[in-house]
């Protein structure tokens, strides 16, 4: 595939303030390119947990409403998404939030989408073996198409 063949990015994004040279570099290719931009993030899914009742609490368990948790985080993703889609001139019908898995979330999405090229963002650590961070590492092993990773650098 040559690289004037990337007609449909999908930048993957997780809104942290480090990631602005993943979403600079996404909106660059798409420029250079006259691509088209899809936005994701993936919110994992937030398993019933008993994390939450006390110990030695001795009284029926009350664990917290997670859909109710899920349905937030979902809201919050779905705000900051659009206010990165506008920044990004995104039309909304390119922006999806999506919950599961990071990783395989982010394939399925790439093939559903018929992407060219994935930009995600790695905060890979020391060593070959932490190259990637673990989203990016399966994201580039089992990716059906190309993945561009840019690295994040660590706050000091």
């Amino acid at each position: 595939m040559e690289t004037q063949d990337y007609q449909r990015l999908l930048l993957a994004v997780d809104f942290e303030r480090e990631s602005e040279p993943v979403i600079a570099r996404a909106q660059r290719l798409r420029d250079l390119m006259n691509a088209r931009l899809f936005l994701l993030h993936v919110v994992e899914h937030i398993p019933p947990s008993m994390d939450y009742v006390p110990v030695g609490y001795a009284g029926g368990v009350a664990a917290p409403d997670t859909l109710e948790l899920e349905e937030e985080l979902l809201t919050m993703a779905q705000r900051e998404l659009d206010l990165l889609g506008a920044r990004l001139d995104v039309p909304s019908r390119d922006r999806f939030v999506r919950v599961g898995p990071t990783a395989r979330t982010i394939d399925e999405a790439t093939t559903d989408l018929n992407i060219d090229l994935v930009v995600i963002g790695s905060r890979g650590r020391h060593g070959f073996l932490g190259l990637f961070g673990s989203s990016a590492r399966a994201v580039l092993r089992n990716s059906t198409c190309d993945v561009l990773c840019v690295k994040i650098d660590e706050p000091d």
